[in-house]
């Protein structure tokens, strides 16, 4: 690393492994809950492991994406990070608001809004973490005099976050205008301004993986804040078919909401393009993995998969089946999670010692077995949500009798999820068996000082 503050990164990206490693463990137990009989009910029901499951999933995202990005400002800003001591703080009180808010769930203390169950007192704390993450990385950027597209689009994406979320404090008695205020976070976040974070982290990992040209990867920076502003807002819509918005908004959010990941895909496609022009190639070859299998696996998990039920004549039937969950995996795991271990793995080299930079076996067996369970786990989400939309919705058999005929494909699912979990155990074995380090390298990496010949060789 060329800054010694880069360092806070690595507590941001322990912590978020621990949580995904977490939510990995309760997503297992909720799974094995279809299969039956459930020695845990009266422990740990459902509702319960499903809350937990799906809360640390955001949470760890966010930490990561903390993490990334306090790496990403420093290194483009060329400067240390405004203050080391505010980002332990704000580290602190994260983390002391994810423990607390998941023992509250083991006891039932949460709000019942989906995704966003974190009592009000959490909440505060939430908003004064991000407060502080983004006073932090401001004042960094305004110190070193350096703005760069890629720090402007990722600060618009975690700004954006932090606005995004204020619907979120206020409490509906009308359950339904609850849930329409809802998507204007969950929504907003994960197929909006979450967007325009993945993003900026790929222009960045791609512009030091693949040697692209620094102006062409921030012009698709514009493109993408295009689509989100455009598709992003309008493919909201794609949630209203059961909470009585006027019908226009069916069609266009299910025709805009599946834009989405083009421009991203756009991107990886001219990186893949440019290593294969120029012949550079930087030594991380498994941070290249990620990034571009980041942008790939969105185009699969977010727009086709989304495309194939977000239509109005199709949601109708698949809305709230495990169609959305297989939806859901897909699209969460390729844009979020996938950037998020990308930037990890860029950064693994420098954050912890004796590791090379080429990556290592094991790293590679986490990511390929990560990749063949996450689409397992989609396969079988697809196949139980097709028999149960057509057992329940159009031949109207009971829910709990259509959950008996389909337990063969949770079979599946967890075969795949313990597949899935392997490569995530890998990952997080991988990350810890060596230990932190908080040297600073001086001027850029070698391969950095290459790639930087080689392209004004090609151009001069």
């Amino acid at each position: 690393m060329r800054y010694r503050s880069q360092s806070v990164a690595y507590w941001y990206f322990a912590l978020a492994l621990i949580l995904f490693g977490l939510q990995l463990v309760f997503g297992l137990l909720s799974a094995a809950k279809y299969l039956g009989p459930d020695p845990l009910l009266s422990i740990l029901p459902f509702d319960v492991t499903k809350t937990i499951h799906t809360n640390l999933l955001i949470v760890w995202v966010l930490t990561g994406f903390m993490g990334g990005t306090y790496w990403i400002v420093a290194d483009e800003s060329r400067t240390e990070l405004y203050s080391v001591k505010l980002a332990y703080i704000q580290l602190i009180l994260w983390g002391l608001m994810g423990v607390t808010a998941v023992i509250g769930y083991l006891f039932g203390y949460g709000t019942g809004n989906k995704l966003l169950e974190q009592p009000l007192p959490h909440k505060i704390v939430i908003v004064i973490c991000m407060l502080i993450f983004l006073y932090n990385i401001g004042m960094t950027i305004k110190k070193s005099g350096r703005f760069t597209t890629t720090e402007g689009v990722l600060l618009l994406g975690l700004g954006s976050s932090a606005l995004l979320y204020l619907p979120a404090l206020l409490h509906y008695q009308n359950y339904v205008v609850s849930i329409y205020y809802r998507w204007w976070t969950i929504h907003l976040w994960v197929e909006g301004v979450w967007e325009m974070i993945q993003a900026s982290f790929l222009a960045y990992l791609l512009i030091r993986l693949s040697g692209a040209d620094r102006e062409v990867m921030e012009k698709w920076l514009y493109v993408i804040v295009g689509l989100v502003f455009i598709a992003g807002i309008l493919g909201t819509a794609h949630h209203y078919y059961w909470v009585g918005v006027p019908g226009y908004w069916l069609p266009l959010g299910g025709f805009f909401s599946a834009l989405e990941p083009l421009a991203l895909l756009g991107m990886a496609m001219y990186a893949y393009f440019a290593i294969r022009r120029t012949g550079i190639r930087h030594p991380n070859m498994l941070a290249l993995h990620w990034t571009i299998g980041s942008a790939l696996f969105t185009l699969f998990g977010a727009g086709l998969l989304g495309l194939a039920h977000t239509f109005p004549d199709i949601n109708k039937w698949t809305h709230g089946t495990l169609i959305t969950a297989m939806h859901g995996h897909g699209a969460f795991y390729g844009a979020y999670a996938m950037i998020v271990m990308a930037v990890i793995v860029y950064a693994m080299p420098s954050i912890t010692a004796g590791r090379n930079d080429e990556g290592s076996s094991i790293g590679y067996w986490a990511f390929w077995l990560q990749m063949s369970g996450m689409f397992g786990m989609v396969l079988s989400f697809a196949t139980a949500g097709i028999g149960q939309v057509y057992l329940e919705r159009v031949m109207g058999i009971g829910y709990l009798d259509v959950q008996l005929k389909i337990q063969v494909h949770f079979l599946m699912l967890i075969a795949a999820a313990s597949l899935f979990a392997t490569g995530v155990g890998l990952f997080i074995y991988d990350f810890f068996r060596f230990p932190p380090k908080f040297d600073v390298r001086e001027g850029p990496p070698r391969h950095e000082l290459r790639d930087t010949r080689l392209a004004n060789e090609q151009t001069g």
